[in-house]
């Protein structure tokens, strides 16, 4: 009986949290979903084609399996070792920095919540601080790219700041000079409104977004997306 009560007592408790969410009841903003968001919209993007993609810092994601089954021939390349659980004939992995990979040509860069990180010591291996690290792995891309090439880049915008050892937040300032020398095809801002879902918003909302990301919990931190479809140019 007692059980029973306190399963009874439990169903109400998370119907009435529900009935508050459902209501639009504030909620502490942070950055659930923000994968959903990042991963889905470059997914949407990655063109049945053939040609070379590379995935810059793939981590555990699974974009280069999209792009791979979508018909590119897949480097992804990592800082730390990654292991799939799974293979792929047209998926490769290099354990690598950027700025010392050789091979050119490439179709398609994925560049998901990555180059935010680049030049931060204290993470994924970084053991020296490079202050303009993005910028110069953004120009090294630009390099590794066919004339014709796209970028699919997604990165935390907000008001400009960094936040050792975590990343950076790209806004009015710092946020023209990553995209410096693309042609920005399109892009798609998104924030989290008062009840901590995402919605998308306006480029002026976003870099204007009041960032905290100084915490290794995610769901410590908030900041606004940004996704970038870039031509070389």
């Amino acid at each position: 009986m007692l059980i029973e009560r306190l399963g009874r007592m439990l169903m109400r408790i998370g119907a009435a949290l529900v009935g508050l969410e459902s209501r639009g009841v504030q909620r502490q903003k942070n950055l659930r979903g923000d994968r959903d968001i990042e991963w889905s919209w470059i997914e949407a993007r990655i063109p049945l084609a053939r040609g070379r993609a590379l995935d810059f810092g793939c981590g555990g994601s699974h974009l280069g399996l999209v792009a791979a089954e979508r018909g590119y021939d897949v480097l992804a390349i990592d800082l730390q070792n990654i292991e799939w659980p799974y293979n792929h004939p047209r998926l490769r992995f290099r354990r690598c920095d950027v700025m010392q990979l050789h091979e050119k040509e490439f179709d398609l860069v994925l560049n998901c919540s990555t180059v935010e990180h680049v030049g931060i010591a204290g993470r994924y291996g970084i053991r020296r601080h490079q202050p303009d690290g993005d910028l110069e792995a953004m120009g090294k891309l630009r390099e590794l790219m066919k004339q014709s090439g796209t970028m699919l880049l997604t990165i935390p915008v907000g008001r400009d700041a960094i936040f050792p050892p975590m990343c950076r937040v790209y806004g009015a300032e710092r946020l023209p000079r990553l995209v410096e020398g693309f042609e920005i095809g399109e892009e798609r801002f998104w924030k989290k409104d008062d009840t901590n879902r995402w919605l998308q918003c306006s480029r002026d909302e976003a870099v204007d977004f009041a960032c905290e990301m100084s915490s290794h919990d995610p769901l410590q931190n908030v900041c606004a997306l940004g996704g970038f479809v870039l031509m070389k140019r």
